[in-house]
């Protein structure tokens, strides 16, 4: 419980906030604005690296994702492995061929594909970043940025755990 009376809140008076739908399958010029290693929930000693992406136009300019790279996993290798070849196509498109710190690959433009996939334990939509590729053409988006139905078709998305996200 947190004491709050100083804050002296009151819903009536404060627009509540819409969230965001999904992201259409497209893809899109954006960026790494944040990064961050933390422990996994299994409490294993496991970590993985939370990149924060950011959409930089022209469509959806501003909206995020986020992506989760298990470069840590105590118990697969396997894994391991598919983040080290996420990771690589990530330093491959923003031209960073040795990282030392992932701060390094921040605020570099480059094209990410995004899709739409059901998520297992609610069986919602969510958006998940499938490509990183090198800014050399445009970014190309969906003709209409239809709002998300349910349907992976048109389903835009901002983040992939359930979660509200925050532009």
């Amino acid at each position: 419980m947190a004491d709050m009376t100083d804050l002296e809140f009151d819903a009536q008076t404060e627009k509540p906030s819409e969230g965001f739908d999904l992201i259409p399958d497209g893809t899109y010029e954006a960026m790494v604005i944040e990064s961050e290693r933390k422990p996994t929930k299994a409490n294993d000693g496991s970590e993985f690296l939370a990149l924060t992406f950011q959409i930089i136009g022209p469509a959806l300019a501003g909206r995020r994702l986020w992506h989760n790279l298990n470069l840590w996993h105590k118990t697969s290798p396997e894994t391991v492995q598919i983040s080290r070849g996420n990771l690589s196509a990530i330093c491959r498109a923003v031209g960073v061929l040795k990282v030392k710190d992932s701060s390094e690959l921040h605020n570099l433009p480059m094209l990410i594909k995004v899709g739409t996939e059901k998520r297992k334990d609610t069986g919602e939509f969510q958006n998940k970043i499938k490509d990183w590729k090198p800014k050399g053409g445009a970014a190309t988006a969906p003709a209409t940025a239809a709002k998300a139905s349910g349907a992976p078709a048109t389903a835009p998305a901002g983040v992939p755990w359930g979660q509200k996200a925050t532009a």
